[in-house]
């Protein structure tokens, strides 16, 4: 899964805001996002639908965010996923109890629209090992540069071609997990127009070529017969 599928839940009573953060999260592609505006109604949202991250004000018309998050978390809703509390209050007792509730960030009102983002996307990157572009991808002694689009392997760089980019990056994006063949035709030939499936496997013999110590016998880009390819975490 990419991070700008996340499916992110608001839980504001503040119009003005649910619409900054939803304008806000829309602009980075992060295009599965609801809102609630009271307990009531983010209770119902978090029992019948699946999240990857909560936003949480602390003050809502029908009770605290804290109760509703502990409440939650109690019936098991909230076990494995991330919450960020949102709150006026700057206290340090109450970032504390937020916090030690369990949850992974606090963040004070008014906050700069940037930095909402940047806790966001840490606290889904932290829980969810999403790998952004702007990170090192270490596969063994060879460092991929997605910035550069570069591979550096015993001394020598060399520059990834745009189709071998594609298949890294969502390979990285799902790393562990198996890609299938028409997931990476869809990275490769977003418009539908695919290449053979010989095509695919000729980008995957010289990504190996720049990434492996052995390509005829590789430990991170391998093939999972009949399914597609995976990036092994080694």
């Amino acid at each position: 899964m990419e991070m700008q599928n996340s499916k992110i839940l608001i839980i504001d009573d503040e119009p003005e805001l649910l619409t900054l953060v939803k304008e806000l999260l829309f602009r980075e592609n992060f295009l599965c996002t609801e809102t609630a505006a009271t307990c009531h109604e983010a209770e119902n949202q978090i029992r019948g639908k699946t999240w990857h991250l909560i936003l949480l004000d602390v003050m809502l018309p029908d009770g605290s965010g804290f109760e509703l998050y502990q409440n939650m978390k109690e019936e098991g809703f909230l076990f494995d996923i991330p919450v960020v509390f949102l709150s006026a209050r700057d206290e340090d007792s109450a970032r504390l109890r937020g916090l030690g509730l369990g949850a992974d960030d606090y963040i004070t009102k008014p906050f700069l629209p940037e930095e909402l983002l940047l806790r966001i996307k840490a606290v889904l990157r932290r829980t969810y090992r999403f790998q952004e572009a702007g990170e090192a991808l270490r596969l063994g002694e060879a460092v991929v540069s997605f910035d550069s689009g570069t591979v550096e392997n015993r001394g020598e760089v060399q520059t990834l071609t745009a189709k071998e980019y594609a298949i890294l990056h969502k390979l990285a994006e799902n790393r562990g997990k198996i890609v299938t063949i028409d997931a990476l035709c869809d990275a490769l030939w977003p418009d539908g127009s695919y290449g053979l499936e010989s095509s695919l496997v000729v980008h995957i013999r010289h990504l190996r070529e720049k990434i492996e110590a052995d390509p005829s016998s590789p430990k991170y880009l391998v093939t999972v017969r009949g399914l597609g390819y995976k990036l092994e975490k080694r």
